[in-house]
């Protein structure tokens, strides 16, 4: 089982670099929004995924009894996907602000800083 959600966690990785290499700023989006899910997914699958009896103590017990759930990484993804939304939440903020001033999502037609009718800069020295 863990061995699919590795192929899993392999291939939303896949997906997000591929996605971010784009020139579209929605593509890069996306591929922040796979991302975080890859990192969820991965953190998840490092915490095992057996299923075994909630971590809690028994009100008569000082330790538990036997083995329990590992409780760091459901506090771990619950911590990535509060980030995960909020760093999604202000790129789409800034995407859609860029948008609006510079009517085009394609990065290669962004270039407002650069002179039109100037020459390239020299690629090598």
């Amino acid at each position: 089982m863990e061995a699919w959600f590795a192929l899993l966690v392999g291939i939303f990785f896949t997906v997000a670099v591929y996605l971010m290499l784009s020139k579209f700023i929605i593509r890069v989006l996306l591929g922040v929004a796979v991302l975080g899910n890859a990192v969820n997914l991965l953190i998840f699958t490092g915490g095992r995924l057996t299923r075994e009896v909630p971590p809690v103590i028994a009100g008569d017990a000082e330790v538990l009894a036997g083995p329990a759930a590992n409780a760091l990484p459901q506090a771990l993804i619950l911590t990535a996907i509060v980030i995960s939304f909020s760093f999604f939440a202000f790129l789409l903020v800034l995407s859609w602000r860029a948008y609006d001033d510079l009517k085009t999502d394609n990065t290669d037609e962004m270039r407002v800083a650069e002179p039109v009718n100037e020459p390239a800069p020299p690629l090598g020295y």
